[in-house]
């Protein structure tokens, strides 16, 4: 169920990347008449409000119901998706992407209290490499949906066929969703726990210290300032790619938005990959230790970016190819980065806490980067080469922060604390 819940959230976050281009279009068009400016404001709004939205939700997702978040995020990104594709005006588009940063902001800090309540640390890795190929799913299947909608029903359209799917998967998330296992298989893991060192942690999470030591048990904690800072610049290239990726595709390639986005479908298909091998990699073969994958993922995404602005211009099927290897170099440590690295590294069982820091530090960076991305790519001011390469000099930079973290592990005892 997390698997399926936090991959409909993609559905009403990226599929902005396809109304880009009608966007910038001329009024004349159909489209807005933005300037890369403009639009790169109001991508990097939604960055903004999620990154404050994961540092306050990391704190009511330890004493708030996962379900209850879930489903106000939910239908919340659904209604918001709707009333920006019925809207003009540059500042009020921004105000409501902005406000649906916030909603989308309550799907992944509950998901990691749940993951938290099912999962040891041993077996995290794995388990949220595989929950993590849900949302990359998600985001290819967003790419076909909103593409196709914007191809045929304008660029608004983009934004209402997905809210269709995020409320139908809410619903199903209601019914469905369990947030801890229940009395009875508690009793029998506590038992098990007697005689067995491979116990799980089972039962509802209860906060054991206050609002104020959580805070301050978070921000002390320097493991999680590197990865804030490592998964900042590694979000400002992964959302040059998500966020500008078919833009750029339709002007260097001559493509349609709708062909466009079956192109991109490539680079989920490399996420799946990476999210998934990258967890078992951590647990298979360093111990647990996130750190070692996390950079040398990103220093391989530094080099794949930096092949790819001459790519795209020469080679169709390079640029697929390459697509696919930078969805895997991209997603493999984000992963670890949002997930498995700060539920290792949270102290005194924060682990939803932990998330939502290091989660705002790094949307933090992906805002900086929608607005840095947004004026460089104007011919005027380099273009999109420029625009590219200063997406791969984040992509080594956040290398150089993962590996401070290379021999960080996780902290077993804490978990029964």
């Amino acid at each position: 169920m997390i698997w399926l819940t936090y991959g409909a959230f993609y559905f009403c976050r990226t599929n902005i990347s396809a109304a880009v281009p009608g966007l910038q279009a001329p009024a004349g068009e159909g489209g807005m008449g933005f300037s890369g400016e403009q639009v790169g404001l109001i991508l990097a709004s939604l960055k903004i409000t999620y990154g404050l939205g994961q540092l306050l939700n990391g704190q009511l997702s330890e004493r708030v119901s996962p379900r209850l978040l879930l489903a106000f995020g939910m239908f919340g990104s659904a209604a918001l998706n709707v009333i920006f594709g019925l809207s003009s005006g540059f500042y009020f588009l921004l105000f409501v992407w902005a406000m649906n940063g916030y909603c989308q902001s309550l799907g992944w800090t509950p998901c990691v209290r749940v993951v938290g309540n099912w999962i040891p640390p041993f077996r995290r890795g794995r388990a949220i490499g595989i929950i993590g190929t849900g949302y990359q799913l998600t985001l290819g299947l967003t790419y076909v949906v909103a593409g196709q909608a914007a191809e045929y029903l304008g660029w608004r359209g983009a934004l209402y066929v997905p809210s269709v799917i995020l409320v139908a998967a809410g619903v199903v998330m209601l019914i469905a969703l369990k947030e801890s296992p229940d009395e009875g298989e508690a009793e029998k893991d506590a038992e098990r726990a007697e005689s067995s060192s491979d116990a799980i942690r089972s039962g509802p999470a209860r906060p054991t210290t206050s609002l104020r030591e959580n805070i301050v048990l978070t921000i002390s904690n320097r493991a999680l300032w590197l990865m804030g800072m490592s998964l900042g610049l590694l979000n400002a290239c992964r959302y040059g790619f998500l966020d500008w990726g078919l833009a750029h595709l339709t002007e260097v390639q001559e493509s349609g938005v709708g062909t466009a986005g079956l192109k991109y479908v490539v680079l989920p298909v490399g996420a799946i990959a990476g999210s998934y091998l990258a967890g078992w990699a951590t647990d298979r073969f360093f111990g647990s230790r996130r750190g070692p994958v996390i950079c040398i993922l990103l220093s391989l995404l530094g080099v794949l970016t930096i092949a790819y602005e001459s790519v795209a211009q020469t080679s169709v099927m390079a640029t697929l190819l390459l697509l696919g290897l930078i969805g895997f170099c991209i997603y493999g440590p984000q992963v670890l980065l949002v997930g498995t690295a700060p539920a290792d590294l949270a102290k005194c069982g924060t682990s939803a806490a932990a998330a939502g820091f290091v989660n705002f530090l790094g949307y933090m960076g992906a805002a900086a980067g929608d607005v840095v991305t947004g004026h460089y790519k104007m011919a005027e001011h380099g273009g999109w080469q420029v625009a590219i390469y200063i997406w791969a000099g984040w992509a080594f930079a956040a290398a150089l922060f993962a590996a401070l973290l290379w021999n960080a592990v996780a902290d077993e005892t804490k978990e029964h604390a």
